[in-house]
């Protein structure tokens, strides 16, 4: 069920970033609907956003995943206008992105959004305490002020007697978390991450992942999180949409993309992702048949399978599968065999449902 957008932290409706000389008059006409290739050959234009619309809830963590030209990272430099949008409307707290005068997109981007980069961008003169503190001094915020706000959010991010270090002492993942202070130092209500951890060695990016997600449950901003690795989207992400060519090709959680993908190319995405680590006992559970017993063990619906399969196999009696206090289904041994045999026992039973 889709969000209001008067709820929405944002709101994005009928998006198009269209790049060449005759954008403007392929806009008005059916060409933009073109392949790619083929409007490419007829216009010389090139549609890096497509007719996209999503919402993302306050509080969220909504991952846009997508390969190298796919138009993510031109969709999120368009949510505040650092790529200006060629149609579609753009709410941010309900607020029209696209009426604000060039002072009020100033005021929005120093105030409500916070932006992380793949690169860094941290001055390299200047000491962490002040690259942190760095938007406060935009905003005109007293030393005292924005230093003592600085002390706070390096201490939250683990930086905490790195105040008075340079960029250059620091590893790649602790200027990564600089940067992330520096995001978070102006209390903004929605973040915008472009690939940040990319650049990162695999450990340390999973560190940052987990950064992230301690971060998220103890400031509970609202995060729109641009990458191109299936795994860090299936980790991070409360929703994932997967765009190709421009276009959202499927828009679900990561239980709903892996369990039921909307066609071959998001199939190809997560043919290797393990079934069982993703799915939930909400999945393959299935309405008790008559007289089957249920007084065996209780479980979430929430569970992640792999963490059910222990109780299917020590208990006889069927687990019972519980969504708050309502029974979702049971599933027993031979429900989770045939799951782990690669077939789903219950097709009616989906997440969601």
């Amino acid at each position: 069920m889709g969000v209001s957008p008067d709820s929405a932290a944002i709101d994005v409706n009928g998006l198009w970033k269209i790049f060449g000389a005759k954008a403007e008059r392929v806009l008005e006409c059916d060409d933009k609907y073109l392949e790619p290739t083929a409007l490419r050959e007829k216009t010389g234009c090139t549609a890096a956003v497509r007719d996209v619309s999503f919402e993302v809830r306050p509080g969220e963590v909504f991952v846009v995943m997508g390969l190298s030209g796919s138009g993510k990272s031109t969709l999120v430099r368009c949510l505040t206008r650092l790529v200006e949008p060629s149609a579609g409307e753009i709410r941010i707290d309900g607020e029209d992105i696209g009426r604000a005068t060039p002072a009020r997109l100033r005021e929005i981007r120093r105030h409500r959004v916070s932006m992380v980069f793949q690169h860094f961008g941290l001055l390299p003169h200047r000491r962490v305490i002040d690259n942190v503190a760095y938007g406060l001094e935009i905003q005109g915020a007293a030393k005292t002020v924005r230093h003592a706000r600085a002390g706070e959010i390096l201490a939250l991010v683990g930086l905490e007697g790195h105040a008075d270090a340079y960029p250059d002492q620091l590893s790649g993942g602790m200027q990564q978390r600089v940067g992330l202070a520096r995001a978070l130092a102006v209390d903004p209500q929605v973040m915008l991450f472009d690939e940040p951890f990319s650049a990162l060695d695999p450990l340390i990016r999973r560190d940052m992942q987990a950064e992230v997600i301690r971060l998220h449950r103890e400031v509970g901003k609202t995060m729109l999180f641009i990458t191109h690795d299936l795994s860090e989207a299936l980790k991070l992400g409360e929703r994932i949409a997967i765009m190709r060519a421009g276009s959202i090709v499927q828009l679900g959680t990561p239980e709903e993309l892996v369990g039921a993908p909307a066609d071959d190319y998001v199939a190809d995405f997560v043919r290797d992702v393990p079934r069982s680590h993703v799915l939930t006992l909400r999945w393959i559970c299935r309405p008790p048949e008559p007289g089957e017993p249920l007084d065996g063990p209780v479980l979430p619906a929430r569970t992640v399978i792999k963490d059910a399969i222990g109780a299917t196999s020590s208990s006889s009696r069927p687990i019972r599968v519980v969504d708050g206090d309502e029974l979702a289904g049971v599933v027993d041994r031979v429900d989770m065999l045939t799951f782990l045999s690669g077939h789903d026992p219950a097709p009616a039973v989906r997440a969601g449902a």
